[in-house]
């Protein structure tokens, strides 16, 4: 009995973590995107906000959670859009414009926001994959085949982006672009294009990210609703070593931590985790992961280039040299 108690625990952890985690495997698939050609994008969290109360917006008015998702995703690409035209062609700060994106969606999610608190009811939400047929296998069936539409979705991006980027020629024009812009050029190769449409690709997937938020993992709108989540993408990316296999492993792994105090808090046989500040403590486990992520990150740059593009960050305009 007792095993069979803590096999269920590990597939409900595994499940629940999975969702969990489906958020921060979007905006971080878009970060790798955008950093790949060579922007450095600290700005997901802002785009998430604004995108998470834009498809909670939408869907609530046209009981369309589909519609809610798109608008979600033009809301993130169009703040991208601008946040392209500062850093890709004027060449401003890419740190402090991305903070500035932050603080700018933030205040843009609150203000427009402030009406559609605790409105939950009536409101379309994206809906669970339901396969009667394939629930009832043995951990497969509860870890896959019970999730939201949006895990599927996940992870078919996941192996799309990989595919995009490591096999097509598109995926090298943008590795190119990242690595050495002047050289893309040379080959006819509009370095400025290729980066732009890179950041609105990113600010899409962050709306995305903020639309899975607020129509399927806590369906409603809170001012400030990602908590963060944002910025652990912005890690999770160097995690990944700009991979998008890896930042799977890494969206999973946050997840799964976020959601491991409640879990244990909920078994009997377990009343040391029923103290608040063991609660508090298992609360950070997930922030630390990313932090320890980033330090090993940082280490190991030292010793062997993670796979960084190498313009990371760098602004560029046609007669640049590097």
């Amino acid at each position: 009995m007792t095993s069979r108690l803590g096999l269920d625990f590990f597939i409900n952890l595994v499940a629940a973590g999975l969702a969990r985690g489906t958020p921060i495997l979007f905006a971080t698939l878009g970060g790798i995107i955008t950093e790949r050609s060579g922007v450095m994008n600290l700005g997901i969290e802002g785009m998430m906000l604004v995108g998470a109360m834009t498809a909670f917006s939408t869907a609530r008015s046209t009981n369309n959670a589909l519609l809610g998702v798109c608008t979600g995703m033009l809301a993130g690409a169009t703040l991208a859009l601008a946040y392209a035209i500062v850093v890709v062609h004027l060449r401003a700060d890419q740190v402090v414009s991305g903070l500035a994106l932050v603080f700018f969606g933030s205040g843009l999610s609150s203000m427009l926001g402030a009406s559609l608190v605790d409105q939950k009811e009536a409101t379309a939400r994206i809906p669970s994959l339901s396969l009667s047929v394939l629930e009832d296998l043995p951990i497969l069936g509860p870890v896959l085949f019970k999730q939201n539409l949006m895990v599927w979705l996940g992870l078919a991006l996941v192996a799309c982006g990989s595919w995009i980027l490591f096999k097509t020629r598109w995926g090298l024009v943008l590795r190119a672009v990242g690595e050495h812009p002047a050289q893309a050029d040379s080959l006819g190769i509009s370095v400025l294009t290729v980066r732009t449409v890179c950041v609105m690709i990113g600010g899409a997937m962050a709306g995305l990210a903020g639309a899975s938020l607020s129509l399927a993992i806590s369906p409603g709108w809170v001012d400030g609703m990602t908590a963060g989540q944002g910025w652990v993408a912005v890690g999770l990316v160097i995690f990944a070593r700009w991979n998008p296999g890896r930042a799977l492993i890494g969206a999973w792994l946050f997840g799964t931590l976020r959601r491991l105090p409640l879990d244990l808090q909920g078994v009997p046989s377990l009343p040391v985790f029923h103290n608040p500040n063991i609660g508090y403590f298992l609360s950070m486990l997930p922030y630390l992961f990313v932090i320890g992520a980033m330090i090993v990150g940082s280490r190991q740059a030292l010793r062997r280039r993670l796979g960084a593009p190498a313009s990371l960050g760098l602004p560029w305009f046609r007669g640049d040299r590097g």
